[in-house]
């Protein structure tokens, strides 16, 4: 039996390990070898759109989104649209992505990882930042890496990480000085951007290419993203800023893991503002009405016992009467009996009176 049960579960570890390679991974391209662009899946798995090309810096080799010649702003799209949720009932599906670049020192607006649902003109470029189409019917989500401090969309500094949702106009922002960091460095950085659909948080962490993940997020932001397009497909992609920018930006690597939620494990976000509102409805009850509700509570748990009282008796009477009774035999032990004469001191009775002597 032991031998049997040991079968059955090594028979399902391949299908065990072929599901978590099917809902957790996606891609994990390296630009920075020469065989990914000679591979025949590249051109069915990117697109570059403006600027973006391919360049070799010594011994590294990149892709180029900005600083050529001729100022523009360039997209590298992953052709492949991402469900945000699927099946029914509906299955949330969660992403972890990492990429790692590079931005240089000259003017520019730096890099933004963008969401927009399928069918965004991704190849559209009309001077915006970003390559993003403001105002348009198609909402998108972007995760701005800024270099440039620009008072109109309230920029805090030219070094700066914000997330927006259909506007330049960041939902919420965070200085990357405060980790010790200088997007337009130069130096290799590299930032994992990740959504949890359990918890509906999207969350941005930031370091030097080579650093651990840090614990706590630089940048964090609660959206439904399930919900904020009619259709589950997105497209993701990385895009540098507009046209008038001579900064050189280079993309290294770039990775993306899905993981699905089942629907069990799928819960909304706690509301601060609903316990506020539980909190008021608190209400001090009257001596009176306390009373009562002692003395009601009182009636009903003697009640209780009394109930629980009789039905243990009950039950105690229905096992006595079904006890087995055995016939127990005694040891009869003769009894001799020995009679005496009795004399009897006194007269006789006479007319229903007792005549004895005094």
């Amino acid at each position: 039996m032991a031998s049997l049960s040991s079968s059955r579960y090594l028979t399902a570890i391949p299908f065990l390990l072929l599901y978590i390679k099917t809902v957790y991974s996606d891609f994990n391209v390296s630009f920075a070898s020469k065989n990914v662009f000679k591979g025949p899946n590249f051109e069915s798995m990117f697109a570059f759109y403006g600027d973006a090309k391919l360049v070799t810096t010594g011994v590294d080799m990149s892709v180029q989104l900005s600083g050529s010649v001729v100022p523009n702003s360039g997209r590298v799209l992953y052709k492949q649209p991402i469900k945000l949720f699927e099946g029914n009932p509906r299955k949330m599906v969660s992403f972890a992505m990492n990429f790692v670049f590079s931005l240089s020192s000259e003017n520019g607006d730096g890099l933004a990882f963008v969401m927009a649902p399928a069918g965004y003109p991704v190849n559209v470029f009309d001077g915006g930042s970003f390559g993003l189409l403001i105002g348009s019917k198609h909402k998108f989500l972007a995760v701005e890496f800024d270099t440039l401090r620009d008072d109109m969309y309230g920029d805090m500094n030219g070094n700066h990480v914000g997330i927006d949702v259909d506007s330049l106009v960041s939902v919420k922002i965070s200085n990357v000085s405060s980790v010790n960091l200088t997007l337009n460095s130069g130096e290799k950085l590299q930032t994992w951007i990740d959504y949890e659909a359990n918890s509906k948080r999207l969350e941005v962490r930031l370091a030097k290419l080579g650093g651990i993940k840090p614990i706590d997020p630089l940048l964090y932001y609660p959206v439904d993203l399930s919900r904020m397009w009619d259709k589950p497909e997105v497209l993701f992609s990385l895009s540098s800023a507009d046209g008038n920018s001579s900064q050189k930006c280079n993309l290294y690597s770039w990775s993306l893991k899905l993981r699905t939620i089942p629907q069990w494990m799928h819960s909304e976000p706690m509301d601060p503002a609903a316990l506020i509102e539980k909190r008021k409805e608190l209400k001090v009850h009257e001596k009176s009405d306390c009373a009562l509700r002692i003395l009601a509570a009182l009636v009903f748990g003697t009640g209780c016992g009394a109930l629980g009282a009789l039905l243990v008796l009950f039950i105690w009477t229905l096992m006595g009467y079904k006890r087995p009774v055995v016939p127990e035999d005694y040891a009869v032990q003769p009894i001799e009996f020995d009679f005496k004469k009795a004399k009897v001191v006194g007269k006789p009775i006479q007319d229903g009176k007792n005549q004895l002597g005094a």
